[in-house]
């Protein structure tokens, strides 16, 4: 079915390319080649759209079986396609074989391989990009389609407020935090935590006489003892952002690292593991 969907999509793709390839040979407006990914020879961006934040799920082989992997994060659709006049256009074959190699050469992955199709996997400075890239066979030429996702958590714009965070105290004697933000294995606070902790330190503001353990929470990705130690780091980040740019006493706060050893989530998922990173605030209750 998914192959039938394909050709009909093409087909029915190849009519709308014949007169674009015959009047436009440009790049689209404030299109580029993703970063370390050059294109084909001969070949021109005819459609470019970026998403901030989405997923796509990629095609993969683990084990020999294949496998449905859904990723997040900056969203690239990218359409190549053959200028006019080019030299006998390539093969499928040969597009995908070119990416695949590119990708093996730059330390990057193979993750699935078709007849037309690839997925690539490459982790650069830090940054993971995944993308999986489909080549036409039209009349008009060899179009190549391109879905890359540059993977990052999503940026929580809708932060729990203090009300909300003293009834789950209350009720519970915790609350998760997921606005507070870290580089990968790093402790330092990033910006887009202050409004996270604007609301933190608002709910200790309205309760003077609370006291909470500020506990840091990682996956289970890497090594356990290196984990407990990221944890204790950044949660006394979060505590030296509170006593010094907020001005909470330092004796009501304890910073406190539990590493992988209390998840709320599976880590088999990359969502799970995105729900175990976290900051919470733990009442310190003595009566």
């Amino acid at each position: 079915m998914r192959t039938a969907l394909r050709c009909l999509f093409l087909t029915l793709l190849s009519s709308a390319l014949i007169p674009f390839v015959a009047t436009a040979q440009d790049d689209v407006a404030g299109s580029q080649d993703p970063a370390g990914m050059n294109r084909m020879p001969s070949y021109y961006i005819a459609d470019y759209q970026v998403t901030e934040f989405d997923a796509y799920t990629f095609k993969t082989t683990v084990n020999g079986k294949s496998e449905d992997k859904a990723i997040e994060g900056k969203h690239l659709e990218i359409r190549y396609n053959l200028k006019e006049g080019a030299s006998t256009p390539p093969s499928p074959l040969q597009v995908v074989r070119n990416y695949q190699n590119a990708a093996r050469a730059a330390g990057g992955q193979v993750l699935y391989q078709g007849e037309d199709e690839t997925t690539i996997r490459l982790v650069r400075g830090g940054t993971e990009t995944w993308a999986f890239i489909q080549v036409g066979n039209l009349p008009s030429g060899v179009p190549v389609f391109m879905h890359l996702i540059v993977k990052q958590a999503m940026k929580q714009d809708v932060t729990m407020d203090a009300a909300q965070m003293a009834d789950s105290i209350s009720q519970t004697g915790e609350v998760a935090i997921y606005g507070i933000y870290f580089d990968t294995a790093k402790s330092d606070l990033k910006p887009e935590s202050d409004a996270a902790l604007a609301e933190i330190a608002r709910l200790l503001a309205s309760k003077p006489g609370l006291k909470v353990y500020i506990v840091g929470h990682t996956d289970m990705v890497g090594d356990p003892a290196a984990n407990v130690k990221l944890s204790q780091a950044r949660a006394q980040s979060v505590v030296a952002a509170l006593t010094g740019k907020y001005s909470i006493p330092a004796t009501r706060l304890i910073a406190y690292g539990a590493g992988p050893y209390a998840p709320v989530a599976s880590n088999r998922t990359d969502d799970g593991r995105s729900r175990n990173r976290r900051v919470e605030l733990v009442e310190i209750a003595t009566n």
